[in-house]
């Protein structure tokens, strides 16, 4: 059984180093790429996802693993080689029904269709990435079709990032989480809306960029384990347990986009450091789910990034960087102006209140999409229409409207929005119990230390990677499952303050 695990372990590391170099060929594509590359890296991304993929479904690899569940079965459930097989078994028994060259068009075509969007959404230019689109959603329902049994066409889509979920789960909890939202967005928004407008001046790029590193390094990111680099979308990335990179991009208008995506960023970078470094190259060497790595980006972007305790730390020298620009604002200007409430455009520009309504267009848009109650031509016409319905406003245009996210010009369409919600969600979850722990925390924040907080989460959530699925891991932290009050609580909290409530 030794040698068996052992080949498996090699067979498992062979496939995750080349997955790794895909995703060092789509960091580069993202940030350093000539665009006359891409047709070229297109192509290369094809070939290593296909090899990658070939490693995985092997037939040797479920031979390996029929030879060793006497051996998972004679562990304890939590016992890291069970978990290492029973994760590997997930994973083999599901891409093994996707055929291998659907993955190769899959990979090349969302590679070909990202270089596209990046010079399309500048130019607002919807009509070059509509049939480019209707490709996407082909593949995309290809790709579910390769699972058959399922209630709704999404539930195999959204089972690949947050196993166990399914459309009709996904949609009870939006609906619950919407009914509390909803009142609290209309008495904010019935308010004097909060003024923001010392926020426009002029940031130089370098400062901004220096301010942000200098926080996420005190978070506990390491600088000998990553790097910041701009692109279009910010993402986090990872190619080695010592090779963890984050992305972001300055609007030198607005020093808040740069540096709220490097706080969000460095949080799932955070996660994947934490990660037992026993598991490098196993199918445990990840984060767990969609929704719990969101949870750590919004965690460490808003819950501490935004609050009070961070700011009264962090102010005075974010005012010594831009002396001129933030000449005569208090903090507690400050403070209410990153946290204004008010309905807007960008998904990723939006305040935690309203940010959830975004991600419920964006799934219901989905569903309708691969249902084929919408069509792609008509996507922009709908777009416009429940932004308006949702949150009374309407885009000017289609780079600020259904141009603007990367997802359904990178990957599948289907599976991924519902993350970003069930992320907040439990955010809450996660340091609500961390404040049992440890109420010294908002104290300590308010300091500029984080440790406790830091070790807190590797200890209960970042260690483990993938060795416990997300309902497990949610249950072992919290004690139950997940659930919407703790963030309706923590809303209520903080913007009944600020706002009055």
């Amino acid at each position: 059984m030794e040698n068996k695990l052992q080949e498996l372990k090699t067979r498992l590391l062979e496939y995750s180093d080349l997955s790794f170099v895909g995703a060092v060929l789509g960091w580069d594509q993202s940030t350093y790429m000539p665009p006359a590359g891409a047709e070229a890296r297109a192509r290369q991304s094809s070939l290593v996802g296909k090899l990658a993929f070939e490693r995985l479904v092997d037939p040797a690899v479920g031979h390996l693993l029929d030879d060793l569940r006497p051996y998972e079965e004679s562990l304890p459930y939590d016992h890291d080689d069970a978990a290492l097989i029973r994760n590997a078994r997930r994973s083999y028994e599901r891409y093994v029904k996707v055929p291998v060259n659907l993955v190769g068009e899959l990979l090349e075509h969302t590679a070909l269709t990202y270089s596209k969007w990046a010079e399309a959404r500048p130019a607002n230019d919807w009509a070059r990435m509509e049939p480019l689109l209707e490709k996407t959603l082909d593949l995309s329902r290809r790709y579910a079709e390769c699972f058959p049994g399922y209630d709704h066409i999404a539930d195999p889509l959204i089972d690949m990032a947050d196993y166990g979920m399914k459309a009709q789960d996904v949609r009870r909890v939006f609906a619950e989480l919407r009914e509390g939202l909803v009142p609290l967005v209309k008495a904010i928004t019935s308010q004097t809306p909060t003024d923001d407008s010392f926020i426009d001046s002029h940031y130089p790029q370098a400062a901004q960029l220096a301010f942000g590193e200098k926080i996420i390094k005190q978070y506990g990111y390491d600088f000998q384990r990553g790097r910041q680099d701009l692109t279009h979308h910010p993402f986090m990335t990872k190619f080695a347990w010592g090779d963890v990179r984050i992305t972001t991009r300055v609007r030198e208008d607005d020093v808040r986009d740069a540096l709220f995506s490097t706080l969000h960023e460095a949080g799932h970078a955070l996660y994947e450091m934490g990660i037992n470094p026993a598991y490098e190259g196993t199918s445990l060497d990840g984060g767990t789910s969609a929704g719990v790595h969101e949870s750590q980006s919004r965690l460490w972007e808003n819950i501490v990034g935004r609050s009070r305790e961070f700011w009264d730390h962090y102010y005075p020298d974010l005012q010594a960087a831009f002396p001129d620009q933030l000449r005569g604002v208090t903090v507690d200007q400050f403070h209410r102006a990153i946290n204004k409430v008010t309905p807007s455009l960008i998904r990723v520009d939006a305040d935690e209140v309203t940010y959830n309504l975004h991600v419920m267009i964006r799934f219901d848009i989905e569903l309708a999409l691969l249902e084929g109650s919408l069509a792609i031509k008509d996507l922009p016409e709908m777009w416009n229409s429940r932004y308006a319905s949702d949150l009374g406003v309407t885009a000017p245009d289609h780079r600020d409207g259904v141009l603007q996210d990367v997802h359904w010009y990178g990957g599948l369409i289907g599976g991924a929005f519902q993350g970003y919600t069930l992320g907040n969600l439990l955010s809450a979850q996660f340091y609500a119990k961390a404040l049992e722990a440890h109420p010294e925390i908002p104290s300590e924040i308010g300091q500029g230390k984080f440790d406790t907080l830091h070790t807190w989460l590797k200890e209960n959530i970042y260690q483990h990677g993938s060795k416990f699925t997300a309902p497990e891991l949610v249950q072992r932290v919290t004690g139950g499952s997940l659930q919407v009050q703790p963030l309706l609580n923590y809303l209520r909290t903080k913007y009944g303050a600020l706002y009055n409530l």
